[in-house]
């Protein structure tokens, strides 16, 4: 009997390719629909609003807040397999944790305080780093850490939902692709640069998460801090081990990432805008340890354990308000944060490719703004992805933390590293205090970061420790063939002046018909010297046929006939220009191709691209000048 998913996943397929013609049918009025009206470069400025700090405190904290959702969770799954006995250690972990985030939050600050205009990881070792290679290590891992970050916050969206409709579970790797592509066209029109909408859903999942606290606390104080099904305190299970409890925190720290969003992003705020950014992480900071250490502290006294199928939260819910209403907008609070989650990491993720492509370490290309003044191309780049890691790992939170977290604390440290740098270098007020912060903030991270790269190198982290390198050797690679073109291309003002040359244009023929007709007058209105018209036929008759035609045509310029032995072109085409070349070194030779258009793109399908393959071929193995002249089918 076929299953249900398989029908389900059949009529995906279905629609995805009626997608598909409809898009590449009316290309243009399909991008319209979804992207909306292109936007002119003046109309830049006018999208950046700046924001109070209250307004930008649940506008920037979707990425760190929400990682409650799961972090506390992360760090309990490590310890399960030791019994109920090993369930008490989720609370100091989340109490290291906290503390973990207060100094993350003080150093900074002290970011904020030495860059203003955003200090980001990239900008702050670029200044204080004269090797390269540093900068790259915290733009790489920053870059990899936003990939992670869409593909474990979508994940974890549909694990919460999931836990609350079990239905949905056989279809969450398809579902978080979709996810993914809403958010991804959401971006491309550009809502996430502006929309301040975006601030409610987060503020609504922070109201739900602080009502579970103290709803938790009320139950606490009316029943017992110590329930039935509280496990013991303070027991040693056997076979725990430190390398364990260094497992189980560093899975627990993934409940941090995006902490480094404001610092990037103080430009946005409203004036006094380093008061204002401050004043959002003191806050950012204090409902984040509330919210963790309540929502751990809970999950103990309950004794909760962890569900593949029903998430820790989901279950805390339950217990508290049953699965009623209140329980259903929590779940959904969660989805839409996580989902928020996510969509705030692709501004990051494009601006900070855009700014390390500009530097040339990146492709140029991720340089350009969309027709809504994105960043597109880094945006689709994110989306694409994140979208293969959900596949691999089947859209499992669970499978993914391994991999998360490293590199944003491998950008932390970079960043600690060049603040102490810059304090040590530029001194000012209270110099010794600031730098006291971001020593103890680098090597606390220093030490993070090795907790994560030993603890979770078997679990899938040795991917990501591969993965960083190999991005700074390609952006290496990439910067230097960057500087061989300029080295290249430059030339002396003063004694370099454009020359005149001998043009030799070849043009070639398929027959004598409207298409070359075209492309003939096309090149005689540019210069009938020196004119030539080849045509390669397969065998004699073709030939003699082609020579007769031409005659009858009244000869309009030179026709030389080549005849091809292999059935190719490409090759007389390359013989013919050879002989020229040995002919005279100094002779520029230029190709005319014809090509004409159908009217309907499928009609492509049913023709050879002769023209396509000649320029492409040409472009790659000759030093000539292509010309492609285009004649447009009307039927």
């Amino acid at each position: 009997m076929t299953h249900p998913s398989h029908f389900i996943e059949l009529a995906l397929v279905i629609i995805a390719l009626i997608a598909i013609w409809v898009a590449f049918s009316n290309f243009n009025s399909v991008k319209r629909i979804l992207i909306g009206r292109p936007m002119r470069t003046a109309e830049l400025n006018a999208t950046h609003n700046k924001l109070i700090w209250y307004i930008a405190l649940p506008i920037l904290s979707a990425d760190l807040y929400s990682s409650v959702a799961y972090g506390p969770e992360s760090g309990i799954t490590e310890l399960i397999s030791l019994g109920n006995q090993a369930k008490w250690f989720i609370v100091p972990i989340t109490i290291s944790t906290i503390v973990l985030l207060a100094i993350l939050i003080v150093s900074y600050i002290m970011g904020i305080l030495a860059y203003p205009n955003g200090g980001g990881a990239y900008a702050i070792a670029k200044d204080n780093f004269k090797q390269k290679w540093v900068a790259l290590i915290a733009s790489s891992a920053l870059l990899v850490d936003y990939i992670l970050t869409v593909a474990v916050s979508v994940s974890a969206a549909l694990e919460a939902v999931s836990s609350a409709y079990p239905i949905v579970v056989p279809y969450e790797a398809v579902l978080a692709i979709f996810c993914v592509f809403i958010l991804l066209m959401v971006n491309l029109r550009g809502v996430a640069e502006s929309a301040k909408i975006f601030a409610w859903p987060t503020l609504g999942f922070m109201a739900c998460m602080l009502l579970l606290v103290f709803t938790g606390f009320f139950n606490e104080l009316t029943h017992g801090f110590v329930q039935s099904s509280t496990p013991p305190f303070g027991t040693f299970p056997k076979g725990l081990s430190v390398l364990l409890l260094l497992k189980a925190f560093s899975s627990a720290c993934s409940a941090l990432t995006g902490i480094e969003t404001i610092s990037n992003a103080v430009p946005v705020f409203r004036e006094p805008q380093q008061k204002s950014a401050i004043k959002t992480y003191i806050a950012l900071g204090t409902v984040t340890s509330v919210t963790l250490l309540g929502f751990a502290y809970h999950l103990y006294v309950r004794g909760i354990s962890p569900d593949p199928n029903n998430t820790m939260l989901s279950q805390l819910t339950e217990y508290y308000f049953g699965h009623g209403i209140l329980y259903q907008i929590i779940i959904w609070f969660t989805f839409i944060v996580l989902i928020l989650a996510a969509n705030s990491t692709f501004t990051g993720f494009s601006q900070l490719a855009a700014i390390v492509a500009a530097d040339g370490f990146l492709p140029r290309g991720l340089t350009n703004r969309g027709d809504r003044l994105g960043y597109s191309n880094g945006i689709i780049m994110l989306a694409a992805t994140a979208s293969l890691l959900i596949i691999a790992f089947h859209a499992h939170t669970n499978a993914l933390i391994p991999l998360y977290a490293i590199g944003v604390f491998l950008s932390f440290t970079v960043a600690q590293f060049g603040l102490v740098k810059r304090w040590k270098r530029v001194k000012g007020p209270r110099w010794k205090l600031k730098l006291c912060i971001n020593i103890v903030g680098a090597v606390i991270t220093t030490i993070v970061a090795l907790i994560f790269a030993v603890t979770k190198f078997t679990s899938g982290a040795w991917i990501v420790l591969i993965v960083i390198p190999a991005i700074i050797i390609c952006s290496l690679a990439i910067h230097h063939h960057y500087q061989d073109i300029a080295d290249e291309l430059k030339i002396d003002l003063k004694t370099i002046r454009p020359e005149t040359r001998k043009v030799v244009t070849i043009v070639l023929v398929s027959g004598v018909h409207r298409v070359v007709q075209n492309t003939l007058s096309f090149a005689k209105s540019v210069s009938d010297e020196n004119l030539l018209a080849l045509f390669v036929g397969f065998d004699d008759k073709s030939i003699e046929k082609m020579e007769e035609r031409w005659e009858k045509w009244g000869n309009p310029c030179r026709l030389l006939t080549l005849k091809s032995k292999y059935r190719s072109v490409l090759e007389p085409v390359s013989r013919i220009v050879r002989i020229i070349e040995e002919k005279d070194e100094n002779t520029l030779i230029q190709i005319v191709i014809p090509q004409f258009i159908p009217k309907k793109w499928w009609h492509n399908l049913l023709h050879n691209q002769t023209a396509l393959l000649l320029r492409l071929w040409l472009f790659r193995h000759k030093d000539v000048i292509i010309s492609t002249v285009p004649y447009h089918l009307k039927k």
